[in-house]
């Protein structure tokens, strides 16, 4: 058994190497005790989200293209603790804590049968024919154009058995998967690095304050999140009301701010040739920066000043020689993309995974030695772990991801016979690629708050093996980044929730999620063709991505010809160049002392889009210099994760009463003309 110090480590035996990190880690500390959070309230929870929200977001996402997200489930936990209050029942953290996790997988799987809807859509399209792919896709991934269960509308058909059973597994295989490999990557970064997971306690935070609320004492907290949901509903008003509003209404919405961004290419591009400059106006950006450790921030300040420098003169030396003056931010993005920094992207994150394979390996020396010199007789596989937090072996954990994933492997090996001399490939993206870009991405969520991922990777694969057919688009290729569930892992351990309590919620939702999405997806599908005029968003927008789409298939197909996107855009040299400058700028900034976690944010900016990353680095610009001084810095760091969640419930909720509102006006107006 762990004893009292392994349960609550001293802050100076276990240093992260950065003071920075330790003072975010320190925001909130994990808990003393763990629970189950499990119980009556998770199942009826489910249960409201999935007969009462799960239509209202197929309808929305189909109309308007939004998605009820974040404001459903906390307005599902907010409903549900009133309710209690008036029974005389009141909630607990971890019940609150699973209450949230229930509600948001409830609301954010309604798209398991619409995915099946857009395969049917897909094959049978104009860009379909034009591509020459009509009626070449298997049936075990879609039925056949002139199947009674395509013309006819209809889920329960059964042409549907294969493709919908093949969906199943594989949902069920990826559940198990994230939490397994989810919890080997917290225990490496948390546990191990004792990295802080800065948005970790924005989650934490905003339940803390409901918990608090739900006592009826005005505590700080609780002020902290009224206040940023006044500031979330007042701005929602402005950038996503009126323009939601408006739009139902009017031939044009009324945007009283640029949306979705200031776009400022067009003027700069004079001084700034190849450079996509502008500003998302979003207010949240500004908290984000607030919350954010400051220095990853100032990585990526560094990274979009040397992208601004070296683009001009990427472009005089000729390598961006697709852009073209005029362009505004999307095309000079893609055009400098394809030019250079899809590749140099790339090479930045392979130096990335350098680094962090070295700095793991430090981490992991050091805790040895530590382990070595402070305890004997006990596993490095259960040593100071706290008591009750629902920890088993890391072994267990890596056992379960390779069976299930070979079970995948199996599956591709049984539906792509002409792929299985290519099937080496699909080993290395299973067992080398998947686990080395979850663990950089769980690295840089816990240092620097976002997550990263590697583009066009099954994409490239396909197109680079040679490989001729469109069955190869449709197989379960077994591309995963299980860094996110990292960070869950660390809001679970603040809020004193067993983990196993993700298990159970997981158990109760997908079979439900399942039930629901096919219910009320057969229903909206067989009243009307989607996509209609009905869903004027769908309409709109599934034109278009089923061109891009088919653009990308018809790369393996046999009368494609000519040099692939794939084969423009790669470039070994300048993959090496990236990863060399990476590496490099790690060096440096471990010789001069400066902090690591710059690189980090370093690689979120480099080469990237400006526009979201204007107001966040003046946000951490104000904190560290204004509001660090006026309210100390401690009490705003523990203050400001409050303050976001609070901003993210108000601006959710403002977004589902205008999404509401829209879908109102659309079927009075088609009601009566």
């Amino acid at each position: 058994m762990p004893t009292p110090d392994a349960q609550n480590p001293k802050p100076q035996t276990r240093r992260s190497g950065d003071a920075e990190l330790e003072d975010y880690r320190s925001l909130i500390e994990p808990a003393k005790s763990f629970r189950d959070g499990f119980g009556r309230s998770s199942i009826i929870g489910a249960l409201f989200c999935g007969f009462l929200m799960v239509p209202g977001a197929i309808y929305l996402q189909l109309m308007i293209g939004q998605s009820m997200g974040p404001a459903a489930t906390w307005v599902t936990v907010i409903l549900f603790m009133e309710v209690g209050r008036r029974a005389l029942k009141k909630f607990d953290q971890a019940q609150v804590v699973v209450l949230l996790m229930v509600a948001g997988t409830m609301v954010g799987g309604v798209g398991y049968f619409g995915e099946l809807i857009w395969r049917s859509y897909l094959t049978t399209s104009q860009a379909a024919q034009d591509a020459g792919l009509a009626g070449r896709f298997p049936t075990w991934w879609i039925p056949p154009p002139d199947s009674p269960a395509l013309t006819q509308r209809t889920f329960w058909h059964s042409d549907w058995l294969v493709p919908v059973g093949i969906m199943i597994l594989l949902t069920v295989l990826g559940a198990v998967n994230a939490y397994c490999m989810g919890y080997l990557f917290f225990r490496l970064t948390s546990d191990v690095e004792r990295l802080p997971y800065p948005m970790a306690p924005v989650d934490a935070a905003g339940t803390l304050a409901l918990v608090e609320g739900e006592s009826g004492e005005s505590t700080t907290r609780w002020t902290v999140f009224s206040t940023g949901a006044m500031i979330g509903v007042g701005f929602g008003v402005i950038n996503v009301l009126v323009p939601t509003v408006t739009g139902a209404i009017f031939d044009k919405p009324l945007t009283l701010l640029p949306l979705p961004w200031l776009e400022l290419t067009p003027l700069t591009q004079a001084i700034l040739p190849a450079v996509a400059f502008g500003m998302v106006l979003e207010l949240g950006l500004l908290f984000v920066g607030m919350v954010l450790p400051f220095w990853a921030v100032m990585g990526t300040a560094a990274a979009l000043l040397l992208t601004m420098l070296l683009n001009p003169m990427l472009y005089q030396a000729g390598v961006l020689h697709t852009w073209q003056p005029g362009m505004d931010t999307i095309d000079t993005m893609y055009a400098n993309s394809i030019d250079f920094w899809w590749s140099a992207g790339m090479g930045v994150m392979l130096g990335l995974a350098l680094v962090s394979i070295f700095q793991t390996v430090v981490s992991l020396r050091r805790a040895r030695r530590e382990r070595d010199t402070s305890a004997a007789g006990s596993s490095a596989d259960d040593q100071k772990l706290p008591e009750g937090r629902g920890d088993f072996k890391l072994r267990y954990a890596i056992a379960i991801y390779c069976v299930n994933s070979l079970i995948i492997l199996a599956l591709c090996w049984f539906l792509l016979p002409g792929f299985r001399s290519r099937m080496w490939l699909l080993v290395v993206i299973v067992f080398v690629y998947n686990p080395l870009i979850s663990y950089v991405s769980a690295r840089i969520l816990g240092i620097a708050g976002q997550p990263v991922d590697m583009p066009f990777v099954k994409e490239g694969m396909i197109v680079l093996s040679g490989y001729k057919g469109a069955d190869v688009w449709a197989a379960p290729i077994p591309i995963s980044n299980y860094g996110h569930q990292a960070q869950q892992f660390r809001t679970m351990e603040l809020l004193g929730v067993n983990f196993w309590s993700l298990v159970k919620a997981h158990v109760l939702t997908i079979p439900l999620v399942i039930v629901v999405s096919l219910i009320f997806w057969s229903y909206i599908w067989h009243a009307d063709a989607i996509p209609s005029a009905m869903f004027p968003f769908a309409q709109k927008t599934w034109e278009l991505n089923s061109r891009n789409t088919m653009l990308m298939f018809s790369a393996t197909s046999a009368e494609a010809g000519g040099e692939t996107m794939f084969e423009q855009a790669f470039n070994p040299t300048y993959m090496g160049v990236g990863a060399a400058v990476c590496v490099a700028a790690f060096g440096a900034m471990s010789w001069l002392q400066l902090p690591t976690m710059m690189i980090y944010g370093f690689v979120r900016g480099l080469g990237g889009i400006p526009h979201m990353f204007v107001l966040e680095i003046i946000g951490a610009l104000i904190a560290r210099f204004f509001l660090h001084k006026r309210f100390g810095k401690q009490n705003f760091l523990r203050a400001a994760p409050v303050l976001l969640a609070g901003y993210f419930t108000g601006i959710g909720l403002v977004g589902m009463l205008g999404a509401a509102i829209a879908l109102i006006a659309n079927a009075v107006s088609k009601g009566i003309f």
